[in-house]
């Protein structure tokens, strides 16, 4: 039956194929072909996006803006080359892991670029600030003439979206891999979301070292699968995956006896007690363990020396210009009071486990809780029993400005109030105030001597207000 005219079905498909070949036409970009081919003969990185193309890394970088590209024999190949590059991912611990890594490239002399949840730093100055944990804030660290090495948080969403940042890295960590994010990009399982995140082994195909969480059941198993040279942290020196790691004559990193040990190149070394080093609150940070062992073994495979390492784990978490939003920590009015980015399951029940270490055994609770809004119903109940097996005091629910994602305002508030409740915790300890550093403000104001106040804060403007309003306190 014939379709009127306008119809989708009627077009005129030698037409439509006319338009689709100008379009390309006028798209098209011939000498950036040709620049991105010339700099894989002479094995440098060739980042591309909208705006400009660069070839080299860092001080050894050049770039031009995308519509005035030098024909490939005007490029001064000899004044470009590669840096150190590390790649960090995982569902936690991302962002300790960059910071930890960059600040000891920084303590080995070298100046170091990374981006993360919070911004792109280089040298210590921010250049941007916000969630670079793509491939446009490794990109602006690749580009920086300073940076004379490379950490770059590759978070999940990036990976999806546009792929890796680089192509070539001399070291990667996958941190973790918990349930998180499911739903999107068509990741539904533990699985198919460490696949994802092992991306990042693609770019370890020349020789770099990948990084495995061995307390991950999941990414051991998928380990199984790569062929790149692997190296292993933990916990536990004792871990199955630890002695084998050993006896293979693997890197690998974890305590011993509270000595946390790393062995590289069939030496092992001794970078000092855990208790003693401030990330990890004596100790009781468990997970902070983990980022500790894990950072070590990246910056040792990236050059760094293990004296240097030693150095700096004595030191960082220390101040807290360190590891802003991560585990900080105040003392008000008698009450212990933490800041965190805790935002999936698994991150807040490791930091309430924290918390609940910190005060008497009969020490009240007080929570702060918020989600972003593209987890479904189902996600938003795991964080909330998350929360109520800690038998919380007080339960303040909030928005998170800059993540409602498709939510209308209060619904994730609604939501997680009725999982709360469906798990146990009474409603007259449930509350809602929507702005992120009010609710904070709320529950710091209402705890007394003894009680343990914990803070998920994830907007980085909410985040900085309240901490400077805590420390005004």
């Amino acid at each position: 039956m014939p379709q009127a005219p306008g119809h989708p079905s009627a077009c005129d498909a030698e037409l439509a194929f006319h338009t689709l070949a100008l379009l390309a036409r006028a798209e098209s970009r011939p000498r950036a072909l040709a620049l991105r081919a010339a700099a894989q003969q002479h094995g440098l990185a060739c980042l591309v996006d909208d705006d400009a193309l660069s070839i080299g890394e860092g001080v050894g970088s050049l770039a031009w803006p995308i519509d005035d590209l030098p024909s490939a024999d005007d490029v001064p190949w000899q004044q470009l080359r590669a840096i150190p590059v590390a790649l960090v991912t995982g569902s936690n611990g991302k962002t300790t892991t960059v910071r930890l890594v960059s600040a000891m490239l920084r303590a080995s002399g070298r100046r170091a670029g990374f981006n993360c949840t919070d911004g792109v730093f280089v040298d210590g100055e921010a250049i941007e600030r916000g969630d670079w944990s793509g491939p446009a804030g490794a990109r602006r660290v690749l580009r920086d003439a300073r940076t004379q090495a490379a950490v770059l948080e590759t978070a999940r969403g990036g990976i999806l979206r546009r792929g890796l940042a680089v192509s070539r890295a001399d070291a990667a960590i996958v941190t973790n891999v918990s349930a998180d994010h499911f739903g999107e990009y068509g990741i539904d399982g533990l699985e198919a979301l460490a696949d994802a995140k092992l991306v990042l082994a693609r770019a370890l195909q020349g020789g770099g070292t990948l990084v495995l969480n061995a307390e991950d059941a999941v990414l051991v198993e998928a380990s199984r699968r790569l062929r790149v040279h692997l190296a292993w942290f933990a916990t536990d020196a004792e871990h199955p995956m630890l002695r084998e790691a050993r006896r293979l004559g693997l890197p690998n990193c974890a305590p011993e006896d509270g000595e946390l040990l790393l062995h590289i190149n069939e030496t092992r070394h001794q970078l000092g007690r855990v208790k003693s080093m401030p990330l990890t609150l004596g100790g009781a940070a468990r997970y902070n363990i983990a980022n500790i062992a894990g950072a070590s073994l990246v910056a040792a495979l990236m050059g760094v020396e293990p004296a240097t390492i030693a150095a700096l784990l004595l030191r960082f978490g220390s101040g807290r210009g360190d590891n802003p939003g991560r585990l900080e920590r105040w003392r008000i009015g008698g009450a212990e009071v933490l800041l965190d980015y805790a935002h999936n399951p698994d991150g807040l029940g490791g930091l309430l486990r924290v918390a609940r270490g910190m005060g008497a055994a009969d020490a009240r609770l007080f929570l702060l809780l918020g989600q972003a809004g593209n987890r479904d119903n189902s996600a938003l109940g795991e964080l909330a029993a998350v929360a109520a097996a800690a038998n919380p005091f007080r339960v303040v629910l909030k928005d998170i400005d800059g993540y409602m994602r498709g939510r209308d305002v209060g619904d994730v508030a609604t939501v997680l109030s009725a999982g709360l409740q469906a798990s146990g915790v009474a409603a007259e300890r449930i509350s809602v105030h929507l702005d992120e550093f009010e609710a904070a403000r709320l529950l710091v104001e209402s705890a007394g001597e003894g009680d343990v106040v914990v803070l998920p804060v994830h907007n980085l403007d909410a985040r900085e207000r309240l901490a400077a309003w805590l420390d005004a306190q």
